[in-house]
C-alpha cells in the first residue's frame, strides 16, 4: 500500500474536525438536546456525539475507504490497511451537555500503529491544536512548547475522575489528595484531549487521569510530545491511565501517583 503524505492527512483531519465543530456549535446549550446514559449517570452520549461522529466517519470513508477507524461511539471498523483513524467526536460530553465551553473533537491518524497526525479542535474557544510527527506542534498556526517551570510548588496541573467513580474506590481521589498539597493548584477541565493540549501549550504543567481510552488521548499525546512533553502510562489495569507533562514536573509528580488500585 502506498504511503499517504502527512500533509494530506493533516489537512483532511483539520477539515473533518472543523466540520464536527460546526455540528457541536449548532446545538450547544440547547436544553432539548437528546441525551442518554451509557455506563451510568456520569457516562452520557448526546445526539451531537452521534451526528459529529457520523460526519467524520463519512468524510474519512469518502477519501480513504480502505482505512481502519476506531471511534468512541461506533467502536473499531478494522481493515487490512496500515492506517487507522482514532476519533473522539465530542470529548467533554458532560461539559457540552451542561453548557460549559471546554469540549473538543479529537482526530488522530496512526500508520503501522504509530501516531503520525493529531488534531484537537475546541470550536467554542476557537482553538485548533495540530501536530504531525517530527514537525512540531501548533495552536492556531503558532508553535507551542511545554512550560519552562521546573518548581512543583508553582505548578498548575490537571486531572480527571473515571466514569466508574460511583462504583469503585479506585477513583483517583488518593492521587488527588497527594498531589493537591504540593502544587499551586489542580484543575479539572473535563476534556482529557484539551487538558493534554494545554500541557503542550504550557498552560498546564502536567495532567494525569485514570481509565481513559485511546480515542481520548491519541491525537493529544502526539501534540504534547511534539511540544516537548513526556508521558507515561502509570497503571496497566485501568485502560489508558496516563501522566503527561513537562519533563521536570512530570518526573516530580510520578512518585505521588499509585501504580496499584487505591
Amino acid at each position: 500500500m502506498a504511503a499517504v503524505d502527512k500533509v494530506e492527512l493533516l489537512e483532511h483531519a483539520v477539515k473533518l474536525a472543523q466540520a464536527a465543530g460546526e455540528i457541536h456549535m449548532r446545538q450547544f446549550r440547547d436544553q432539548n438536546l437528546s441525551t442518554r446514559n451509557k455506563l451510568n449517570d456520569s457516562d452520557i452520549v448526546t445526539a451531537v456525539d452521534i451526528a459529529s461522529e457520523k460526519a467524520i466517519i463519512e468524510g474519512i470513508r469518502s477519501i480513504y475507504p480502505d482505512h481502519s477507524i476506531l471511534s468512541e461511539e461506533s467502536g473499531l471498523a478494522l481493515t487490512d490497511s496500515e492506517y487507522e483513524w482514532v476519533i473522539d467526536p465530542l470529548d467533554g460530553t458532560t461539559n457540552y451537555r451542561a453548557g460549559l465551553p471546554v469540549f473538543s473533537v479529537s482526530i488522530g491518524v496512526k500508520h503501522r500503529g504509530d501516531t503520525v497526525v493529531g488534531v484537537v479542535f475546541a470550536p467554542y474557544l476557537r482553538e485548533m491544536f495540530v501536530a504531525a510527527k517530527g514537525w512540531g506542534a501548533f495552536l492556531n498556526g503558532n508553535p507551542i512548547r511545554v512550560t519552562r517551570n521546573e518548581v512543583l510548588s508553582r505548578a498548575v496541573v490537571g486531572t480527571g475522575f473515571p466514569v466508574d467513580k460511583m462504583d469503585t474506590t479506585d477513583n483517583n481521589i488518593d492521587n488527588f489528595s497527594r498531589v493537591l498539597p504540593v502544587v499551586r493548584d489542580v484543575r479539572r477541565l473535563g476534556s482529557a484531549a484539551m487538558d493534554i493540549c494545554y500541557v503542550a501549550a504550557g498552560v498546564l504543567d502536567a495532567f494525569w487521569e485514570l481509565n481513559l481510552h485511546e480515542w481520548d488521548v491519541c491525537a493529544a499525546l502526539l501534540i504534547a510530545s511534539e511540544a516537548g512533553a513526556e508521558y507515561e502510562y502509570f497503571r496497566s489495569d485501568r485502560n489508558v491511565s496516563v501522566l503527561v507533562g513537562s519533563p521536570a514536573i512530570k518526573n516530580a509528580i510520578r512518585p505521588l501517583l499509585s501504580s496499584q488500585p487505591g
